[in-house]
């Protein structure tokens, strides 16, 4: 069993990884509203556990915006082309429900990254596009064409967005206490 301190962290993963999946599985199954309720149940979940649920809803909600805005302009720009799309052109709700989810492990199970910008940096540049990568196997999205292109736009829409994520999380978050109620602090 893992230690007391890190059973918060734990949960804050499960939760965005079940979302993930609900998000991913349902676009790529013609279900996306399904995945964003799923997801979104799950963000409520994570902010009634929550020590500062304010300060958790005002994070998800920047990343929510931000995350409309960089896959909007990857869709717009034939980066990006989004399974159960309502607009080509737009991100689906199922899309922005990921990024208010990858809010929740921002003063979770990612804080450890927060005091490391460039880490958080290369970690975005590295990852976003292997989890972009996982939804287009999984059916969820198609990347255009040339894929080195799409590769290199998410690349530095990721080494971007993640720290700026946790300079928001810092800034929202500062001076209120992280973890769930009832388990020990993060």
């Amino acid at each position: 069993m893992a230690p007391l301190h890190q059973q918060g962290r734990l949960l804050n993963f499960a939760l965005y990884q079940i979302g993930w999946l609900a998000c991913v599985l349902g676009a790529a199954g013609g279900l996306g509203n399904l995945g964003v309720g799923v997801a979104l149940g799950l963000v409520a979940l994570h902010v009634a556990l929550s020590r500062a649920p304010r300060a958790e809803l005002a994070i998800a909600a920047a990343a929510g915006a931000i995350g409309l805005a960089v896959d909007s302009l990857m869709a717009a720009t034939g980066r990006l082309a989004f399974a159960d799309a309502s607009l080509p052109w737009l991100a689906p709700a199922w899309v922005i429900a990921l990024w208010v989810q990858l809010a929740t492990t921002l003063r979770g199970c990612l804080s450890w990254l927060a005091p490391r910008p460039g880490l958080a940096a290369l970690l975005g540049a590295v990852g976003g596009p292997l989890a972009f990568a996982g939804g287009e196997r999984l059916g969820a999205a198609v990347w255009g064409d040339p894929r080195a292109a799409t590769a290199a736009a998410l690349a530095l829409a990721w080494a971007i967005a993640l720290p700026l994520l946790f300079r928001i999380a810092r800034r929202l978050g500062d001076g209120h206490p992280t973890g769930y109620r009832g388990l020990p602090t993060c």
